[in-house]
């Protein structure tokens, strides 16, 4: 069969992006720099450091890609491998945000009215959840029974009793300005179910909860979680209230944490002054916050208003994304002559700010703080929801096909197979992955995963492709002046 041509690989060919750029032209010397500020020479985390340098090679045919083919023309396409990061990969994260939200929409979430529940904590508390993972699920345990309560109240009052319910969590690390802010969305099924006297089960829809409510909700939040951390040591009662404990074994990146969670740099010549903000068009006074409720310094902060209704299952899927979506995006992020890096902040803060500038290190900063530690799980279930709870499969969607036409094949079958990559394209982003590039009306058929050096270079070559991977530059001395931008 005859090769396509050239072009058809030269369109297809990614683009760098600025991300890429910043990290593989400055990890080396970020990673250097961290080794001399630490007193044992360790440096980074290996699975900060593991996840830093795999970033750098994803979407890179260099490093291995996946090879499809036309079944009329004979056009082929190449698609690169991935990281497969869970920090802060654009390319990666976004996969698994469509590929999870599917996966929630398709065979977890009931068909019936859910409500967001969204919890926020003071910024000591995100600081000691962002490295203590059992003090994060500690937290959200607390705050799904007191949400749980509520609703079991709610199906009291209404003569329901014996009510349960459920939430799928997740653990979301990043803010809008990539600081590092580890805080919950929990979506529930807004109601409760009651079995009955047959033994059916049947859902009942509450009335949300009032303002009142949510505040009384956040108060009992608050004095269980303050009480937990009193029991492990890391809070300390006095008449004023009390205050954080600085007891417990801190991580090797404590500082970028703590830099993070209060929008500092925390390395380089700006060590300890405040991220530089652009369309900053009104001054406000110092300690205010930027671009959250001032209530949330101090306590915890409850929002519960948004519902979707039982039959908007594409809004419902939507808000999975929302709930699942990268820390930032690729288009979101610009780079300056002076090799600065300008972030896009979604939404305006409340002082004007529209743009964030980081130096690339500050850049790099942030990357590692919201890289998750290993094993550590950020979609959590319970409740009626929770793998083990005996209503679960009473309440979740059924499949809505056979996994396979043969009766014969499904005993030795998944009952549940994963959505493939081009479902995946078409249901996430409307993009026919397995179309012609040629238009000719045929279909793209997987060849073969090419991961052999010698071959990848063969075929790139032959292709007229780059062979040469982007590679890490080495690390540079202390970074001065220009390099930090900061020189006029």
């Amino acid at each position: 069969m005859p090769s396509p041509p050239t072009r058809q690989y030269r369109r297809r060919e990614p683009e760098t992006t600025v991300l890429h750029r910043v990290v593989s032209e400055h990890l080396e010397s970020f990673l250097a720099e961290r080794r001399a500020l630490d007193p044992d020479g360790r440096g980074v985390p290996r699975f900060i450091e593991r996840e830093l340098r795999r970033f750098v090679t994803c979407g890179q045919l260099a490093h291995g890609f996946a090879r499809f083919r036309c079944t009329s023309c004979g056009a082929e396409r190449l698609v690169a491998h991935s990281c497969k990061g869970r920090g802060f990969c654009p390319s990666c994260m976004g996969r698994r945000m469509t590929a999870r939200a599917a996966d929630l929409v398709d065979r977890v979430l009931p068909h019936v009215r859910h409500r967001q529940w969204v919890l926020s904590v003071p910024f000591w508390l995100r600081w000691r959840m962002a490295f203590d993972h059992d003090c994060t699920k500690a937290v959200l345990r607390i705050f799904l029974r007191a949400v749980f309560a509520s609703y079991r109240q709610r199906a009291k009052r209404a003569g329901l009793a014996g009510g349960r319910t459920g939430a799928v969590t997740v653990v979301q690390r990043f803010g809008s300005a990539l600081n590092l802010n580890v805080h919950f969305h929990s979506l529930a099924p807004d109601g409760v179910w009651v079995g009955g006297d047959d033994g059916e089960l049947t859902f009942h829809p509450l009335r949300g909860p009032t303002d009142e409510e949510l505040e009384e909700l956040a108060a009992l939040v608050e004095r269980r979680v303050k009480r937990l951390l009193v029991e492990r040591g890391l809070w300390e009662d006095d008449e004023d209230g009390g205050v954080p404990a600085a007891a417990g074994e801190l991580p090797d990146l404590a500082d970028l944490y703590q830099a993070s969670v209060t929008q500092r740099a925390g390395s380089g010549a700006r060590r300890g002054e405040r991220v530089r903000r652009v369309g900053v068009t009104m001054a406000l006074e110092p300690g205010t916050l930027i671009g959250a409720k001032a209530r949330t310094e101090g306590g915890f902060d409850i929002h519960a208003g948004v519902t979707v209704g039982a039959k908007k299952r594409d809004r419902l899927e939507h808000i999975a994304r929302y709930l699942l979506r990268p820390s930032v995006a690729n288009d979101a992020l610009e780079r300056l002559p002076s090799g600065d890096v300008l972030l896009k902040i979604r939404r305006p803060w409340s002082d004007g700010t529209s743009h964030v500038r980081f130096t690339p290190f500050e850049l790099i900063e942030r990357l590692v703080a919201l890289v998750p530690r290993p094993c550590s799980n950020l979609v959590l279930y319970h409740g009626v929801l929770a793998a083990n709870a005996k209503w679960r499969e009473r309440i979740v969607p059924e499949p809505s096909e056979p996994p396979c036409a043969c009766a014969s094949e499904q005993q030795h079958a998944p009952v549940r197979p994963n959505h493939t990559w081009a479902e995946l394209m078409r249901r996430g982003l409307e993009i026919d992955s397995l179309e012609c590039p040629r238009a000719c009306g045929g279909r793209l058929r997987f060849v073969a995963t090419i991961e052999t050096p010698a071959v990848i270079a063969r075929l790139l070559r032959h292709l007229g492709l780059p062979t040469e991977p982007v590679r890490l530059a080495p690390a540079r001395g202390p970074p001065n002046e220009c390099q930090l931008g900061l020189a006029p």
